[in-house]
């Protein structure tokens, strides 16, 4: 994460506290991260996406605006959050995308009552029904592949936005690697769910 934590923090911190000025001085160091890690996932999953990175950038930076700042209380939790705003991004985009390749009309509902009508639908929206079932299980496993993921961050940076050691990291990086091919591997096969 190539901004100074320090910076970012403070800047995050007077921002939630009602400074203005510090939002400006936010954005450009915020868009240029998202910039980073839309390009980064993007650049590893070809074919799973049509979104261009900068439209994608865009969409999450109007949703992480939104947010109200005192949704986080560092720079770690900011990307945590702009991580799982773009994965979110990503799932609603192929929802939409699926949906017109149907011809149905796309009627916004939240994700598990879209999971429940949807057929099964490949690519994002069975991993995100695949983390769904893996956040029910353990939320910091979930957490970790959003950064790993759609983040893009490193073993190392997941380490400190989770406030866990390297090697809880990779072990858990692992243990939900498994859990996700196994719930993606059930939902191809049309076992039923746990």
């Amino acid at each position: 994460m190539p901004a100074d934590p320090s910076d970012v923090t403070q800047l995050l911190t007077a921002w939630r506290d009602g400074d203005r000025n510090a939002l400006d001085a936010l954005i450009p160091i915020v868009m240029g991260e998202l910039k980073r890690i839309a390009g980064a996932f993007l650049a590893r999953e070809p074919g799973l996406h049509t979104l261009q990175t900068t439209a994608l950038v865009n969409e999450a930076y109007i949703r992480l605006v939104g947010v109200q700042p005192n949704d986080w209380e560092n720079r770690n939790q900011f990307y945590a959050l702009a991580a799982r705003i773009m994965r979110n991004v990503l799932v609603d985009h192929a929802r939409v995308k699926r949906a017109t390749r149907r011809g149905g009309s796309w009627i916004k509902a939240n994700l598990e009552e879209a999971l429940l009508v949807s057929e099964a639908a490949p690519g994002l929206t069975e991993l995100d029904a695949a983390m769904i079932s893996l956040e029910k299980f353990d939320a910091r496993k979930c957490q970790l592949v959003e950064l790993r993921l759609f983040a893009g961050l490193s073993n190392e940076e997941a380490s400190q936005v989770l406030q866990v050691s390297v090697r809880t990291v990779v072990r858990d990086w692992q243990f939900a690697k498994a859990w996700l091919a196994r719930e993606l591997e059930r939902d191809s096969s049309g076992s039923a769910g746990l």
